[in-house]
């Protein structure tokens, strides 16, 4: 049995560092592409998004690069959305979806001016205020020190520009609601009891739309869960890509 590829797509404003516990576990197992999305990390300083399609569009020219035809694609927050937006470009090449702390609905008018507002504001002051007043709302108030350093550090990292850019791409997405009655392949849905951000009742919406799936809750964790709760995240991920390998 092969085992299929894991494609991980990261969250805003982070890197593919945030996908250290789940590089660390299945890179023994399986091939791990966990890429840092356009304008984020070590990516290279191409011309920020002005269309959300294009990190989906840069994923599957990663896809070609790298000669992977097909893998599951997981996705926590943008990154779930960025999952979602490549569902629907190119369906063929995808074996399973993870979504987690992320939602499916394209953005209330209210939404669209919060998110120009905020880019706005992160190209006026720059990151580090934005990342002092959400961290506690990133991971839980009571997440470990070493976890809260950690994601403080990608979100001051991020370049405001970059920031500022994703935020307006990502005000003017799709709505992939009836995409995902429309999924074919298996899903695992993920969420953290405690996210503000992408609330439980959000997780379970999606886990009803979509076909096939499965939905886990993670207790003691926020909008982070796959670094607030490494071990039960891994463990679940871990079950969902057994199985996707078994049926592929």
């Amino acid at each position: 049995m092969t085992a299929i590829p894991l494609v991980l797509v990261h969250g805003h404003p982070f890197d593919h560092t945030m996908w250290h516990p789940q590089i660390e576990t299945f890179s023994a197992s399986r091939q791990v592409i966990a890429p840092d999305l356009r304008g984020y990390g070590t990516a290279p300083r191409t011309a920020p998004v002005t269309d959300f399609g294009q990190f989906a569009e840069d994923i599957e020219a990663l896809l070609d690069q790298r000669g992977v035809a097909d893998c599951v694609l997981a996705g926590l927050s943008m990154g779930g959305q960025i999952v979602m937006d490549c569902y629907r470009r190119f369906p063929e090449r995808v074996r399973g979806l993870v979504l987690a702390d992320t939602f499916p609905a394209a953005e209330t008018p209210e939404g669209v001016k919060v998110r120009h507002t905020m880019a706005d504001r992160l190209l006026r002051e720059g990151m580090r205020g934005y990342a002092d007043e959400v961290l506690e709302k990133m991971v839980a108030p009571y997440a470990s020190a070493e976890v809260k350093a950690h994601v403080h550090r990608m979100m001051t990292a991020t370049r405001p520009e970059s920031a500022a850019a994703a935020l307006r791409a990502r005000a003017a997405r799709p709505d992939y609601r009836e995409l995902l009655t429309r999924v074919s392949v298996p899903a695992l849905v993920l969420v953290g009891a405690d996210d503000t951000y992408t609330p439980v009742a959000d997780a379970e919406a999606m886990h009803a739309a979509l076909p096939e799936s499965q939905l886990h809750v993670f207790a003691g964790a926020a909008h982070l869960p796959n670094l607030e709760r490494a071990a039960e995240f891994n463990a679940a991920l871990g079950e969902f890509l057994a199985k996707a390998d078994a049926r592929s």
